[in-house]
């Protein structure tokens, strides 16, 4: 049964760092590249980051250049997102998905509607 798992939310202080990761089952990482979405209550799903097959091409949207880093193990079949320097308001529910595409994203690599399978996300709170 094809499955995408995150884990690694919680609380955290202005400034902090978290990393999340994306733990896939029923299919293989190495074929599909994976994006990582947030939502915040009462906004619309937004696509923050996806990575490539390989690995090998990562792409950020501007809230978080810099301060996420995308990366992937595929003899894990696990997507990571390190989020250093958070800020309050990159507290939201994230979320990772597959790429509908077969071996890598296009440039609408941010829209929700390019991926098909979803996790069922994890809480990201930014607070003092």
């Amino acid at each position: 049964q094809l499955q995408l798992v995150e884990s690694g939310g919680g609380l955290v202080q202005p400034g902090g760092s978290l990393r999340l990761s994306c733990a896939a089952s029923g299919f293989s990482l190495g074929y599909y590249a994976i994006g990582w979405f947030r939502q915040a209550p009462g906004k619309e799903r937004e696509g923050i980051s996806c990575i490539n097959t390989a690995g090998g091409s990562t792409i950020y949207a501007d809230s978080v250049k810099g301060r996420f880093t995308i990366s992937k193990d595929n003899a894990k079949n696990r997507v990571y997102l390190q989020m250093d320097s958070l800020k309050p308001e990159d507290t939201a529910v994230y979320y990772c998905a597959r790429n509908r595409r077969y071996g890598g994203y296009g440039e609408a690599w941010y829209l929700p509607s390019e991926y098909d399978y979803w996790g069922q996300g994890t809480q990201v709170s930014v607070s003092s």
